[in-house]
């Protein structure tokens, strides 16, 4: 019984650690963890201009739009980088 249960414990490992090493889940977990660092970023620095200076709610509106848009290119800039470093070596 123990046997068996350490065979399943040891396969579940097996099949995580091949998940880790699927680049399509790493592009995901990278991606996750750089919106959500950006994300909070972009929302403090937001919530600082909407709420310190005497600029019209729009202008807060018209930041955040501006910020999706720098976020995609960045994000291509990143994985363009990343893709060639990977080729390589």
């Amino acid at each position: 019984m123990e046997l068996e249960l350490l065979g399943v414990i040891e396969m579940e490992k097996t099949q995580s650690k091949k998940l880790l090493e699927n680049p399509i889940v790493k592009s995901f977990i990278f991606y996750s963890i750089f919106r959500a660092f950006y994300g909070t970023g972009i929302l403090l620095v937001t919530w600082l201009f909407a709420t310190n200076t005497e600029a019209p709610l729009w202008m807060s509106v018209v930041f955040l739009l501006c910020s999706m848009v720098f976020s995609r290119v960045l994000m291509k800039k990143i994985k363009k980088h990343k893709s060639s470093k990977a080729i390589a070596e």
